[in-house]
C-alpha cells in the first residue's frame, strides 16, 4: 500500500479557465488538452430542442460556479481514506481525492508477473505511451455530450489505467473510489480498461462526496476495451452528494467472441446523465447493459444508449429499472443500430420505471434502426406503480406499508443486480439501495 502526494498544488481557480498549466505532462499530451479545450470552447452549449438532451433540464449545466479543488490536508485524507471501503477482497485497490491520488493498493507480484498493469494515468501515458494513445477516449462521442467530454480531455489529470493481457485472468475485482471535497469542487474521472484476448476481469469505480450537501460538478469518462475472446465486467456505484451535477460517458468496444457488461447504479446527485456507447465490432461479440436508478425529491437521471452491432452474429441485452419518488425524473433515450451486413444480430432493450408518486415522471424513448438482414431486435419500456395485490399480500402478514413498499422495490430491482453474478459486489449494491432509502 501506497501513499501518495506527488502534486501539491493550489487550483481553486474556474474550471472555464482553462487547462492548468502546473502539470507536466507529455507534449503530445498538452496538445491534446489545448486542441480539446478549444473544442470545448467552440462547441455550443446543448438545448432541450437537441435530440440528444430532449426531456433534459439543460438549464442545470451552468459550469461558471465550479473550480478545481485545493490540495487536501492530512485530516481530510486520513477521512477519506477511512471511508473508502466497500468490497471486503479486492485485486487493486486506487483512491482518489479531486485530481489527486492518495492511495494505491499494489496488485500482487503474481499478477505483476504476468503483466497486468494498475497505474495512474500520468504514469501510463509515459512508461506505456503506446498502448495509452491507441486507446485513450478513442472512440467518438454521438450521443449528445461531446462539449463536455470536450471539457473532460482538456481537464482531465489524473485516472486509472488497467491493462490485462493475454489469457490472464484477475479473479477479485479491482476497486476505484472517486471523491468530491469541498464547496463547488469539480472532478474528472477517467478509467482507461484495456483487455488483451481471453483476459478476464472486474472492476467497480464508487462515486461519492465528502459532505453529502454540497454542490459540486462531476464529469467523468470510461474507455473499455474487450479484445477477442476477453470477458470484462464493469460496475459504477454512483452516489454523488444531493446536489451534484454530474456527467459519465462510457465507450466499450467488443470484439468478436468478447463479451462485456456493465451495470450502473444510480442513487446520488441532482443531475446525473450516463451516455454508454457499446460497439460490437467483431462477430460473435456480447455486451449487456444494466443500470438501476433509485431517484428521490427532485433529482433527475438520465440515460441515453446505443447498442451498434457493426459485425454479424453479435447480441446486445439492455435492461435499466428505475424507482422514482416524489418530483423525481428519469429520461432514457437508447438505440439499437444493426448496420449493413451485421447480419444475424441479436438485440434486446428494455426499461421499466416504478412510479412511487402521482408527481414522479418517466420519459423513455427506445429506438431500432435495422440496416441487415435476418436479425431479432426488441425493444420496449413501461411505467407503473406498485401493484395493490402485492402491497395487500404483504400488509396481510402484519407488515407496515413503508416497509412493504420498499421491499417490493427492491424486489423489482433486484433482477437487474442479480445478472452480475457476482455475491460480494451484488451484496455491496444492496447495501447502497437500502442506504438510499432509509435516508
Amino acid at each position: 500500500m501506497s501513499s501518495v502526494a506527488d502534486h501539491e498544488v493550489e487550483r481553486s481557480e474556474s474550471i472555464l479557465s482553462g487547462p492548468a498549466e502546473s502539470r507536466e505532462f507529455p507534449d503530445w499530451f498538452r496538445d491534446q488538452q489545448l486542441a480539446a479545450w478549444q473544442q470545448f470552447e467552440s462547441l455550443p452549449k446543448p438545448t432541450r430542442k437537441d435530440q440528444g438532451w430532449r426531456f433534459a433540464n439543460v438549464g442545470l449545466l451552468d459550469l461558471t460556479p465550479f473550480k478545481y479543488g485545493d490540495t487536501l490536508g492530512e485530516e481530510d485524507r486520513a477521512a477519506i481514506l477511512e471511508q473508502s471501503r466497500g468490497l471486503d477482497e479486492v485485486a487493486g485497490r486506487m483512491i482518489f481525492a479531486g485530481d489527486q491520488l492518495i492511495e494505491r493498493d499494489v496488485i500482487s507480484d503474481q499478477l505483476k508477473k504476468r503483466g497486468v498493469i494498475f497505474q495512474s494515468l500520468e504514469r501510463a501515458m509515459v512508461e506505456h505511451a503506446e498502448l495509452f494513445r491507441k486507446h485513450f477516449m478513442s472512440q467518438p462521442i454521438i450521443l449528445g455530450s461531446a462539449k463536455f467530454a470536450a471539457l473532460h480531455q482538456a481537464l482531465v489529470s489524473s485516472g486509472t489505467f488497467l491493462y490485462v493481457p493475454r489469457g490472464v485472468e484477475i479473479e477479485l475485482p479491482i476497486e476505484i473510489f472517486h471523491w468530491l471535497s469541498g464547496n463547488n469542487t469539480s472532478v474528472f474521472p477517467h478509467l482507461l480498461l484495456v483487455t488483451d484476448e481471453l483476459a478476464k476481469v472486474t472492476v467497480i469505480e464508487h462515486f461519492r462526496s465528502v459532505d453529502r450537501h454540497v454542490p459540486g460538478f462531476a464529469c467523468g469518462v470510461n474507455d473499455l476495451i474487450a479484445a477477442p475472446g476477453a470477458k470484462v465486467t464493469y460496475v459504477c456505484a454512483q452516489n454523488w452528494a444531493d446536489n451534484v451535477i454530474a456527467l459519465q460517458m462510457n465507450s466499450t468496444v467488443v470484439d468478436h467472441d468478447a463479451s462485456a457488461m456493465s451495470l450502473n447504479l444510480n442513487l446520488g446527485s441532482r443531475y446525473s446523465r450516463f451516455e454508454s456507447l457499446s460497439r460490437l465490432v467483431g462477430e460473435g461479440g456480447r455486451s449487456d447493459l444494466l443500470a438501476v436508478a433509485v431517484a428521490k425529491h427532485q433529482q433527475e437521471f438520465d440515460a441515453r444508449t446505443l447498442q451498434d452491432h457493426i459485425s454479424p452474429h453479435t447480441a446486445s441485452d439492455l435492461l435499466y429499472k428505475n424507482a422514482l419518488d416524489d418530483r423525481a425524473r428519469t429520461i432514457f433515450g437508447g438505440l439499437i443500430r444493426v448496420e449493413p451486413h451485421a447480419h444475424f444480430a441479436d438485440a434486446y432493450q428494455k426499461v421499466r420505471n416504478l412510479l412511487l408518486s402521482d408527481e414522479a415522471e418517466a420519459n423513455s424513448m427506445p429506438g431500432l434502426e435495422i440496416l441487415a438482414d435476418n436479425v431479432r431486435c426488441t425493444h420496449g419500456a413501461t411505467s407503473g406503480q406498485i401493484d395493490e395485490d402485492e402491497l395487500f399480500y404483504l400488509r396481510t402478514r402484519g407488515i407496515p406499508v413503508p416497509m412493504a413498499q420498499r421491499l417490493i422495490v427492491t424486489g423489482f430491482l433486484d433482477e437487474v443486480i442479480q445478472r452480475l453474478n457476482h455475491i460480494a459486489i451484488a451484496t455491496h449494491l444492496h447495501r447502497l439501495v437500502e442506504e438510499k432509502f432509509a435516508g
